[in-house]
């Protein structure tokens, strides 16, 4: 195969060493592929060096350490060893600037450095999230400054990236990979590495455009579909309508190839794709004329709903009698979904900047979040147990649905608390049994349309 060596396992260097190229190089590593991970944080570099990892996703950190010294990975800031590996995997941010555009620094610099090691017969493959149109018109052409040509001397194409923060490594050892090439040998090449690299099923699109519209129209569609159900929430509310028994009926409909699949209801939703990509795709429609009105409005209802979240427990701890201005809430998880740390645009920090607002005080727990990164964010130290958190306090808030958080004895935490207190439940999604036995101990049950 031209760009993909036949005589051995492909050695690969990834660019970019954050979140995604983190939980690739290093899956990829521990599947007896030699990596390099090349990231201009010297920082992230060096601690990965001495086999640590302070990337929040289970089980990143113990693949790191039992990586070090096995000779299969390495770390650097430069991009030396990058002519000498078989496939470059390139991962870097892609963030949006404020008119909702595409800021290119990170991958620009890195194809433009990537260009003056290039070598023929080696395969270049693109999974930062990008508009239709970027690798074909700003990294093909940064690449071929190396006087070599996409087709002929390399393979390119673009596979979006598409792991879920709290799954990732488990995501890569099952989910389908979506390719789109630049001709048809690059579309092969890159189809064999992912089998041969990952073992899983690869799906194969017509061209880099297609690819990379993919990863832009998932998560448009992730983030339409929560609206939706946060909508829906808030009109099941004032009739007494608990919104999960609807979402779940409606689920059961036969619809299409598939059923009706509405998601489920929360306080907001957070990450470093979701309150991006749509809004990605939204600028580079408006660019050629199209409104996506279902981007802006999908936006904004999904924008709202932290502080929606905070002003609804500040209502009902009035409800209960207490005046939010004296009361404290617990804030039980601050990532932006549960079971990871990661705290990228975690929409916990509306629900507690509304609390703030109120007059109340919060106090604030996540276990899997790092404690310096929550003060910096949230402007305070967290306490470092679920009993610090709740005592003494009028209401428990549960934010990110953690499996610890599973674990709460609410008849024991009742001697902590000051009752009545609420509880509310911005992602635990109690079945009514649980909300029957919190409400038998003297508690107020609340959730997002429930």
């Amino acid at each position: 195969m031209r760009f993909l060596p036949d005589s051995h396992a492909p050695s690969v260097t990834v660019v970019g060493f954050g979140y995604v190229g983190s939980c690739l190089g290093v899956t990829l590593a521990e599947r007896g592929l030699r990596v390099t991970g090349v990231d201009s944080n010297r920082a992230l570099v060096d601690e990965l060096r001495d086999g640590r990892c302070p990337i929040p996703e289970p089980g990143l950190a113990d693949a790191v350490a039992r990586l070090a010294g096995s000779g299969r990975f390495t770390c650097t800031t430069g991009y030396e060893d990058a002519g000498a590996t078989d496939v470059v995997v390139i991962t870097v941010g892609t963030p949006v600037g404020p008119d909702h555009r595409i800021v290119t620094d990170q991958l620009e610099e890195a194809c433009k450095r990537l260009a003056t090691r290039l070598r023929r017969g080696q395969l270049v493959v693109v999974k930062s999230t990008v508009p239709p149109g970027t690798t074909r018109e700003l990294v093909l052409p940064l690449l071929e400054r190396s006087g070599l040509v996409a087709g002929r001397d390399f393979g390119l194409a673009y596979c979006p990236e598409r792991l879920a923060q709290g799954s990732a490594l488990r995501q890569l050892a099952e989910l389908p990979v979506v390719v789109g090439g630049y001709d048809p040998e690059s579309t092969a090449a890159a189809v064999q590495f992912w089998k041969q690299a990952l073992d899983v099923p690869v799906q194969t699109l017509p061209g880099l455009e297609t690819a990379e519209v993919v990863k832009l129209a998932s998560n448009w569609w992730i983030d339409v579909n929560v609206a939706l159900a946060n909508e829906l929430a808030q009109f099941c509310a004032p009739h007494g309508v608990d919104v999960l028994d609807v979402i779940a009926a409606a689920n059961a409909l036969p619809k299409g190839e598939g059923r009706v699949n509405i998601l489920l209801p929360s306080v907001g939703v957070g990450g470093s794709c979701l309150t991006k990509d749509p809004w990605m795709a939204w600028r580079a429609a408006a660019d050629r004329g199209i409104a996506l009105e279902t981007v802006e409005t999908a936006r904004r209802v999904n924008d709202a709903m932290p502080t929606r979240a905070g002003q609804l427990i500040a209502d009902e701890l009035a409800a209960l009698g207490k005046a939010p201005a004296e009361c404290t809430v617990a804030v039980l998880g601050v990532a932006f979904k549960s079971n990871t740390g990661d705290l990228r645009d975690t929409p916990v920090v509306g629900v507690v900047d509304a609390l703030r607002a109120t007059g109340a005080a919060v106090r604030l727990f996540d276990p899997l979040a790092d404690p310096a990164d929550v003060e910096a964010r949230f402007g305070a130290r967290p306490v470092a147990s679920v009993e610090a958190a709740v005592s003494g306090v009028d209401a428990i808030a549960i934010l990110a649905g953690h499996q610890e958080f599973h674990r709460l004895d609410f008849a024991r935490l009742r001697a902590e608390v000051a009752m009545p207190c609420l509880i509310f439940d911005g992602r635990m999604y109690y079945p009514p049994d649980t909300i029957a036995d919190l409400t038998s101990l003297g508690y107020r049950y609340r959730g997002v349309g429930r």
